[in-house]
């Protein structure tokens, strides 16, 4: 399993409320649609004011081929569209990674 993680800033047009409403709403349902995507989640920092970053979000995919195929196709090119409406694509980290539970409670 591959795990795409992204730190996201907001842009300087957006207050943080507005960034997650757009974030957990729209943005959400369109990111969903992405093919191949096995789980998706996103973390909003509970001290906004005190942060430098906005929001962690998180995209599963079984391999490296299935995360590209789901950024090649339409939706994910729409997917990144909408996300430069209101985040700043040129802050915050990318990480690409094979994620290992070591406990989970849940």
């Amino acid at each position: 399993m591959i795990k795409l993680v992204n730190i996201l800033v907001r842009d300087d047009s957006h207050t943080h409320e507005e960034f997650v409403e757009r974030w957990r709403g729209s943005h959400a349902e369109l990111a969903a649609e992405l093919p191949g995507l096995v789980k998706y989640a996103t973390s909003v920092p509970t001290d906004p004011e005190r942060s430098e970053y906005d929001g962690i979000v998180e995209l599963y995919f079984e391999d490296m081929a299935a995360l590209k195929a789901a950024f090649d196709s339409e939706v994910g090119q729409r997917v990144n569209a909408d996300a430069a409406e209101f985040i700043d694509m040129e802050q915050g980290p990318t990480l690409y990674v094979e994620e290992t539970v070591h406990l989970d409670r849940s």
